[in-house]
């Protein structure tokens, strides 16, 4: 795999590549605009060797991920690429291969060749899982991690470099329900508690992002402490790793990386959501804000990707630019091809809801609303989110109007009096 070409250094030089030209076709914005978005680490451009470029941050459509990937209980390489071919049909922008079981290097190739959005990874998973426990891993070892998989042609990697061994003794005090629910951080946290060591990814933090600039890989800097249930608000651990994250950030830019910041993910209250997003944002110079969900009640599982949805329609439409899909199975096991299909939609949906809130209505519904009018079927499921489930829904019907109405459409009845 031949270098990139870095779009951070390239545009605070001045210089406009063919990619931000591209994105800025794709988004309706001025190629000037975005590479000054760009410069200042507000917009992100992420790359695969061969494919359409896509960008992420202010001002352009938010983005959904998709996290797909055996687990150490349920390896079936061939499902997991299933799930990242689907994923891709039905809308996510990125997919995320978190693998722990089977032939991890292998499975992360075979998602690689079936697909063509931008993948991403998450070092420590693999790490662990190839040596099964936490203390036996070296900080050589780690970053050996990080380079194969950039290596591979992983276009982000998520490191959760904002934890210390201070935050998990304020960790230890605080008076949480749920502690740590993110797998990652608490696979950092456990390797850190283990060797009574700092963490790596913030000791070896310089050279991580040599790794990542030389491909011009994204760095996306992991939010540990997110709250895992609504009744868990914002405290001061989850406030220090914003701070840390946000000076991480700007560290990384100086050394030519690109740069998300997960944060505010998890669980969060509805009302504090626009609040939260709000502080992200401002704490961390207005860069690219990845949200997990956020999920805004507690109580509906096994209907997740709904209330997930509700909370990143919110989020987005409050400033986030990137959501990670929940599905129906979170919380409850590994995802199938079918959840992750829901999944996907119901975060396209939370994320045009977020767009809709953030830019104004779009083209597409005025569209949509045209063809309804018309009663063209075809039409209207050409332009739907999600128009193979309008199609198989309509298909089941049998007949050539609709039939929760027949014969009394109040359109078509309307029409024939207002003739």
């Amino acid at each position: 795999m031949s270098s990139r070409e870095n779009f951070l250094q390239a545009a605070i030089g001045g210089r406009e590549p063919p990619a931000v030209r591209m994105v800025a076709r794709a988004e309706g914005i001025s190629p000037a605009v975005l590479l000054k978005l760009v410069a200042a680490g507000r917009v992100v451009i992420m790359e695969r060797e061969g494919r359409p470029p896509l960008g992420i941050g202010e001002g352009l459509r938010t983005k959904v991920n998709a996290n797909v990937g055996t687990s150490a209980d349920l390896v079936d390489p061939d499902g997991e690429v299933e799930k990242a071919i689907a994923a891709e049909r039905y809308g996510a922008d990125t997919v995320t291969d978190l693998s722990m079981g089977g032939p991890i290097d292998d499975i992360f190739k075979r998602i690689k060749e079936a697909t063509s959005s931008p993948l991403t990874t998450v070092p420590i998973y693999q790490a662990v899982a190839e040596k099964g426990s936490f203390d036996s891993i070296t900080e050589g070892e780690i970053l050996q991690t990080i380079r194969k998989q950039v290596g591979a042609g992983a276009s982000s990697v998520v490191v959760h470099a904002a934890i210390t061994l201070d935050m998990l003794e304020g960790l230890k005090r605080s008076k949480r329900i749920m502690g740590v629910v993110s797998k990652g951080g608490s696979f950092t946290s456990a390797w850190m508690l283990e060797k009574g060591e700092e963490n790596p990814f913030s000791t070896h933090f310089d050279e991580i992002c040599g790794v990542l600039a030389e491909r011009d890989a994204v760095l996306s800097l992991g939010n540990t402490m997110r709250s895992g249930c609504i009744s868990d608000p914002m405290d001061a651990v989850q406030i220090a790793e914003m701070e840390m994250n946000a000076d991480l950030a700007k560290r990384a830019n100086d050394l030519g990386v690109q740069v998300i910041v997960e944060g505010m993910g998890g669980h969060v209250r509805p009302d504090r959501i626009p609040e939260y997003v709000a502080l992200y944002k401002r704490r961390t110079n207005f860069r690219p804000l990845f949200v997990a969900g956020p999920l805004p009640i507690d109580i509906g599982i096994g209907y997740d990707h709904i209330a997930g949805s509700v909370g990143g329609a919110m989020a987005a439409g409050s400033g986030a630019d990137y959501l990670c899909y929940i599905t129906p199975s979170e919380h409850l096991a590994l995802p199938d091809v079918d959840q992750v299909r829901e999944g996907v939609v119901a975060f396209k949906i939370a994320a045009h809801i977020g767009d809709t809130m953030k830019y104004g209505p779009r083209l597409e519904d005025e569209m949509l609303a045209r063809k309804r009018r018309e009663r063209d079927w075809e039409g209207q499921f050409s332009l739907a989110i999600d128009g193979d489930r309008a199609m198989e829904i309509r298909s089941r019907r049998g007949t050539d109007g609709c039939s929760m109405c027949g014969k009394y459409c109040a359109i078509a009845v309307m029409e024939q009096h207002l003739r």
